[in-house]
């Protein structure tokens, strides 16, 4: 069995290879793609809707990011977990160094397989169509932003609890010991879309409010007229 550096020391990876690339240069080629995306996205939306308000601009860049990381990156992941130890390609490199905090992608973890599929093929491709409805202003952008962003943060909640539930009931930990796994890997790349899905529910929950009570003091003036 090929040696590795992920926990519980136990798990058999017969593929496992090393990764080829540094450390630093996978963070920068995926930050490369990441500015690449806002680059693009600010542009169409530039082209597209050019008066649109800071916000806006904002949440179509966010979508644009975000449905790239579900339909491309986790998509990678769903596509490949059987093989993804033994990868050498740029996202399976990476998901290799991200497994240093959550060695359940190396191993086909049924949740893991199952979650990050739907998040992959289904808030993927509505994160893009919801880009495109903020740059149309079409009347369903909140609807959908709202099933998009409670789905984000409502898998992120799994996420979360399935590990820790193994770490605190049964002992078995998929991080290693050093806390910047812990911290910068597995807690703070998820927190980002528990935050920003969380600030995107309360938009549109505000906005669905809004557009009802119009609705309804409209219906109310109506009827006593």
């Amino acid at each position: 069995m090929n040696p590795h550096q992920y926990h519980p020391t136990t798990i058999h990876l017969p593929h496992f290879a090393a990764n080829e690339t540094s450390v630093v240069s996978l963070i920068a080629q995926f930050g490369f793609l990441w500015a690449a995306v806002l680059g693009a996205a600010g542009l169409i939306l530039q082209r597209v809707r050019p008066k649109a308000s800071r916000s806006d601009q904002l949440a179509f860049g966010w979508m644009c990011l975000t449905g790239f990381i579900h339909l491309f990156f986790e998509a990678y992941f769903v596509i490949h977990h059987e093989t993804l130890a033994g990868s050498q390609e740029l996202f399976g490199q990476l998901w290799k160094e991200y497994s240093l905090s959550d060695s359940r992608y190396l191993t086909s973890d049924a949740f893991l397989v199952t979650m990050e599929a739907v998040t992959a093929f289904c808030w993927g491709p509505l994160a893009f169509f919801i880009a495109y409805c903020i740059a149309v202003q079409h009347p369903a952008r909140h609807a959908l932003q709202l099933i998009l962003s409670v789905g984000q943060v409502y898998g992120d909640v799994l996420y979360y609890a399935t590990s820790l539930f193994d770490l605190y009931m049964h002992g078995v930990t998929f991080c290693r010991p050093e806390a910047y796994y812990f911290w910068f890997y597995y807690f703070f790349f998820n927190f980002i879309w528990m935050f920003i899905g969380s600030y995107y529910v309360k938009q549109s929950v505000g906005e669905i409010y809004r557009a009802f009570k119009k609705v309804q003091e409209f219906d109310s003036l109506r009827k006593t007229s």
